[in-house]
């Protein structure tokens, strides 16, 4: 049995820093592997990222696009399959059941039910948006769709 004194580590997994200044014959000496002149040789600097030398960078030459509406909802999606796969015949779905089995990302978002899969039990769905064609599904099942807000 091996004794934790004896342990070492296995060659190589240990790498040595760099210490550079150390003279010329070390190898790191006098430039401290920076070259000679120049902005990336000095202390402190930092380039930010994307700098192109003063030249006008890629993210300013090109145009403005695009316009974000302050009004945009954003809608946490909910598939047929999920709640068939899911729930039993006559249970409700709502945001907080389907938060308590863990099948939303974020509960903070209302729900929109979308008809991808089918529906083979009768449940009552309340969500705030429902596709047309999930609603024909979920009625054509024996079930509700409740739009809550």
């Amino acid at each position: 049995m091996m004794k934790l004194h004896e342990m070492s580590p296995n060659a190589g997994s240990r790498k040595r820093r760099k210490r550079v200044g150390r003279g010329d014959s070390s190898g790191m000496g006098k430039t401290c592997c920076r070259g000679e002149k120049g902005q990336k040789s000095r202390t402190g600097t930092s380039i930010r990222p994307f700098f192109e030398g003063g030249q006008i960078p890629l993210f300013r030459r090109l145009p403005k696009r695009g316009f974000n509406s302050p009004d945009h909802k954003e809608y946490e999606l909910v598939n047929l399959s999920i709640i068939d796969a899911n729930f039993k015949a006559g249970e409700t779905v709502d945001i907080e059941t389907l938060g308590a089995k863990n099948l939303l990302a974020k509960n903070l978002r209302p729900i929109k039910v979308l008809a991808n899969g089918e529906i083979t039990k009768a449940v009552t769905v309340k969500a705030a948006k429902f596709s047309a064609a999930a609603v024909a599904k979920i009625e054509a099942a024996g079930g509700k769709a409740e739009v809550v807000e």
